[in-house]
């Protein structure tokens, strides 16, 4: 296959171009055109609170203003580590305008992910939540922060719910108390005043953000990504979902704005076309329903586990969800089953598509009109090359249903990793960016996501490939959830481990599940061993943790290894 073929260009919507004329402009630029084109279009909503794009453009600039009086020079980083806030996004605008470089920074991060975060972006400044404020004040000696910057939800609420929100943190003790100085300081301060500030200096081809991955195959590494590469990706999601602008939209911002899926599909693409965004500070399902019910959201940016748990609450049916428009899929793999159910309720499909934050994130997704081919990732975006090579020694595309890596190219594409030359060839070869994911395309041009390179189980000579597993555990009517993992074993390399959550008030027993198995599955890909778990460890958009799993087995047969030698 030669890539001047591009097969997937003849399955495109006829409206999708097969290249972009791309606007190389600093991301803020988008919402500035958006405050010109719709001023009194609401931006965002939250509880009681709302306010406009030209608000919201006028709020950024004091932000931005604000930030180079505290002492921000262009290229400096400033961490946000906060939840689903109106302060986030002011806050992410105003880092953009100035020239900063924002690092997302996970709310739940444990200390020590902290600590390598900070130090390895080099953070000057944090902004972040009160409830999060004893966790980083134990570790000042251990970051180069210069100054913290501390907002509190109820700063995103108009009278009366601030002033409840206040009180009844008072009354619960849940608000820690705060030694304000000149390096603790309010986030209010930097929402304050007249003076408005632009960096015009900022070009499309500096840094806009540090995204660190989410250290799933090893320690974290920053991913260098310019306002270009942020700005195509927005540009690319609006050709490929192309019915989408011709009114104003509502999204639902559920997906964190900390990770690069939910901070171009849930803030960075929708502001861009005026949309207004609803965010979510925590995804609690029946709060998520009555949102809907009331916001009439058209755009519903998803995970399979959020869908999912959606589907499993008892009170699905009292909620409107027929307002909802377009749904999108990624992080991981949707069973077919709940795909289906969902659309039965909501009136409209998901669409599954695909990314990475290497690349900004979205480089595949299903057509919105056109042929929607389930268990599919879909098709490259406009400008996106895709081919599956050899996993050992890569070169050429193979031919179309052979399985290989996935690489692609695109304008989407990181930059490299933050001061890892090391790493950054690893993964960026001649302008390809190696996936590490196994996949096949087929003659039509859709790209199948098979499983993770690593995450291949050799058993006995045998390539298996965890997702086959988990689809046929997926199927049983009894499972909730179901991941498997290959676990080291000393004659075969390794063997089948299924982790199984069962349905609420489901029995069954590991000879249960692992005869339903065989029914399905190729003997040597049957699961030797099963573990019943109440829930299964997952990331903040609902991807399942195979390595934390492998790893906790790991570690077992390290102890019982080191109690046999002890007993010896």
């Amino acid at each position: 296959m030669e890539l001047t073929d591009r097969p997937w260009l003849k399955s495109y919507d006829p409206e999708v171009p097969p290249t972009i004329d791309y606007e190389r402009v600093p991301l803020f630029k988008f919402l500035d055109r958006a405050a010109h084109k719709w001023p009194n279009r609401t931006a965002i909503v939250f509880k009681n609170w709302k306010i406009t794009y030209a608000k919201l453009k006028k709020q950024s600039e004091i932000f931005a203003a604000n930030l180079k009086a505290a002492g921000i020079h262009k290229g400096d980083r400033i961490a946000l580590m906060l939840p689903n806030l109106p302060q986030t996004i002011i806050a992410f605008w105003g880092v953009n305008r100035c020239g900063a470089i924002g690092v997302m920074t996970n709310p739940l991060y444990m200390e020590t992910e902290i600590v390598h975060q900070f130090n390895d972006a080099g953070v000057k400044m944090c902004i972040t939540l009160d409830l999060l404020w004893p966790k980083l004040e134990k570790l000042r000696d251990q970051i180069p922060v210069e100054k913290f910057y501390i907002t509190t939800i109820g700063d995103g609420l108009k009278f009366p719910l601030n002033v409840l929100y206040k009180l009844q943190t008072m009354k619960n003790g849940s608000s820690p108390k705060i030694a304000y100085d000149n390096t603790v300081l309010p986030f209010k301060d930097l929402m304050k005043g007249r003076e408005k500030y632009t960096d015009k200096k900022v070009s499309a081809d500096d840094t806009a953000l540090l995204q660190y991955t989410g250290g799933t195959t090893g320690v974290a590494k920053g991913c260098v990504l310019t306002h270009f590469n942020l700005g195509a990706n927005m540009q690319q999601c609006q050709s490929m979902i192309h019915t989408l602008g011709q009114q104003q939209e509502t999204f639902l911002g559920i997906l964190p704005y900390f990770h690069i899926y939910g901070l171009t599909t849930c803030l960075t693409w929708p502001t861009s076309m005026g949309a207004t965004l609803a965010p979510f500070p925590r995804y609690v399902p029946l709060d998520v329903l009555k949102g809907i019910d009331k916001l009439k959201p058209t755009v519903f940016p998803g995970a399979p586990s959020l869908y999912i748990s959606l589907l499993q609450q008892k009170d699905i049916a009292k909620y409107d969800l027929k307002s909802i428009n377009v749904c999108c899929s990624g992080s991981a793999p949707m069973p077919v089953e709940y795909m289906e159910q969902f659309e039965e309720r909501a009136g409209t499909a998901i669409s599954e598509g695909y990314g990475l934050t290497e690349a900004s994130p979205v480089t595949h997704f299903n057509p919105i009109i056109g042929v929607r081919k389930n268990g599919s990732i879909g098709l490259p975006f406009p400008d996106t090359d895709a081919k599956i090579v050899d996993m050992e020694v890569g070169g050429e595309p193979l031919p179309p249903n052979k399985r290989g890596e996935l690489v692609i190219r695109g304008p989407q594409v990181m930059q490299g990793y933050f001061n890892r030359p090391d790493a950054t060839a690893d993964v960026l070869r001649n302008d390809w960016l190696y996936t590490g994911d196994i996949a096949y395309m087929d003659e039509e041009g859709y790209f199948y996501i098979v499983d993770r390179k690593k995450d291949l189980i050799i058993s006995g000579g045998y390539n298996i490939y965890p997702r086959e597993i988990d689809e046929v555990l997926y199927a049983h009517p009894k499972i909730k959830e179901a991941v498997s993992v290959g676990i080291p074993h000393e004659a075969r390399g390794e063997t089948v481990k299924a982790y199984v959550v069962l349905e609420d008030g489901e029995k069954l027993s590991r000879s249960d599940v692992i005869g339903y198995c065989r029914e399905k599955l190729a003997n040597y890909k049957v699961p030797r061993r099963v573990e019943f778990r109440k829930d299964l460890p997952k990331t903040m958009v609902g991807k399942v943790l195979r390595r934390a799993l492998r790893e906790e087995e790991e570690a077992k047969m390290t102890a019982r290894k080191n109690k046999r030698s002890k007993a010896e």
